[in-house]
């Protein structure tokens, strides 16, 4: 629900600021879970790729699951000169940049899971309390065009996180390095420059940790929006996680391409999936604050991202793989964008705003530890790729019909 406070639209340089934090949270976590982190893990245990880096990405989302709800409900409660919200935001920013060099570092599988574990948690406190701004901030009637721009953005960090990786820097350490950096250069603008807006004076009450629960009795489209992100995100997580390793062993991309390495694919998919979700992500947002509904746009956004999945069990050509990325960028972009300002329309309080979109993240971060648990015997056991986004598609549609049961919310 929306504070009555909130009624003057925020500025496009506020928005340009929220969209430049957002990229550099999602450059810093996609281009590691995509390029950098097989690729470390390649170095550290080859013999076991698969199932080394399946523990790395559990053990960190199991923090990030943890931290992203705990970060959100200290911001509700913190005060002083610096506001709520953004003393998380710059501690998150610095800290992570500090993991990113560690984790750099690390040439044990333990080293890289500790290590990962460190910056899931720093970048959690700047994620949560970054979004938890977003209702502080932003009227209802705006949110859908802010997010769409913000989801844009957020799109285009991946992106732009493989090609410095690809073309700015070489190795696995000045990868890290280089994240590093871009985190502080893009978060750092946002928490220096955004505004607090009004605090409840409920606020200012002792935290009760109790309150972490949302009851789905009574928070019912609270409970049926947390479990329609969960299973778009498992059905991305599934089907992105073990990128690289489908082109080199499924589609032979090598092969293919010789004298051209599969983290070049890998790119290429980055590049297309972006440029096709940039419009569909814009539009989407912008239709939903102009139609003033959220679920149908959701609804077929979704369903899109699930036929990239068919797309994938069925084929090991190039140009397909190529066709499914446009589909899957289109439509993950315009879901993501517009989901999250149907998520801020059914927080239980606004008391709780932080905590509640910490607990609706944890959809987010769910699907990392479950991910790669349902993943690897896919792959390794139980049919290969084609059992994997045989099932990413499944989850994918699940998803799109179940938002459906959200009735507060048109």
């Amino acid at each position: 629900m929306s504070s009555p406070a909130l009624t003057a639209k925020v500025s496009g340089g506020w928005t340009a600021r929220l969209s430049l934090a957002q990229l550099g949270l999602m450059m810093g976590w996609f281009t590691l879970i995509q390029i950098v982190l097989p690729q470390h893990m390649v170095e550290v245990d080859n013999a076991h790729k698969e199932a080394s880096l399946a523990v790395v990405f559990a053990v960190g989302a199991a923090v990030s699951m943890v931290s992203n709800v705990a970060f959100g409900a200290l911001s509700d409660r913190t005060r002083g000169r610096f506001g709520r919200r953004r003393p998380w935001i710059m501690f998150g920013a610095l800290t992570g940049a500090a993991a990113l060099v560690l984790l750099g570092t690390q040439r044990t599988v333990l080293g890289m899971t500790i290590g990962w574990s460190l910056v899931q948690l720093t970048f959690n406190a700047t994620y949560a309390s970054t979004v938890a701004v977003v209702p502080d901030r932003v009227p209802e009637w705006q949110r859908g065009r802010v997010l769409a721009v913000a989801g844009a953005a957020q799109a285009a960090g991946p992106l732009l996180g493989g090609l410095v990786v690809a073309l700015v820097v070489t190795g696995v350490l000045p990868s890290y390095l280089a994240m590093a950096l871009l985190l502080l250069v893009t978060v750092l603008p946002f928490a220096l420059g955004t505004g607090e807006g009004p605090v409840p004076d409920a606020a200012k009450a002792r935290f009760d940790w109790r309150t972490l629960w949302v009851s789905p009795r009574r928070h019912p489209d609270f409970a049926w929006a947390w479990v329609t992100r969960f299973l778009l995100n498992l059905s991305i997580s599934m089907g992105t996680g073990y990128l690289l390793y489908y082109l080199r062993d499924a589609i032979g991309y090598e092969r293919l391409f010789p004298g051209h390495g599969v983290d070049e694919g890998v790119l290429i998919l980055l590049a297309v999936s972006t440029v096709a979700g940039i419009g569909p992500t814009l539009l989407s947002g912008w239709l939903s604050d102009k139609i003033g509904k959220r679920r149908p746009i959701v609804s077929v956004a979704a369903l899109l991202t699930a036929s990239a999945g068919v797309l994938l069990a069925f084929t090991t050509s190039w140009p397909t793989v190529i066709v499914a990325a446009v589909i899957l960028g289109a439509g993950s972009g315009a879901f993501l964008a517009v989901d999250q300002a149907l998520l801020t329309q059914v927080l239980p309080t606004d008391l709780d705003r932080g905590k509640d979109l910490g607990v609706l993240n944890l959809a987010s971060a769910g699907p990392q530890v479950l991910a790669p648990v349902l993943a690897a015997p896919l792959v390794t056991q139980l049919g290969g790729y084609p059992a994997l986004y045989t099932v990413t598609a499944a989850v994918g549609i699940a998803g799109a019909l179940l938002v459906w049961k959200i009735r507060g919310v048109p």
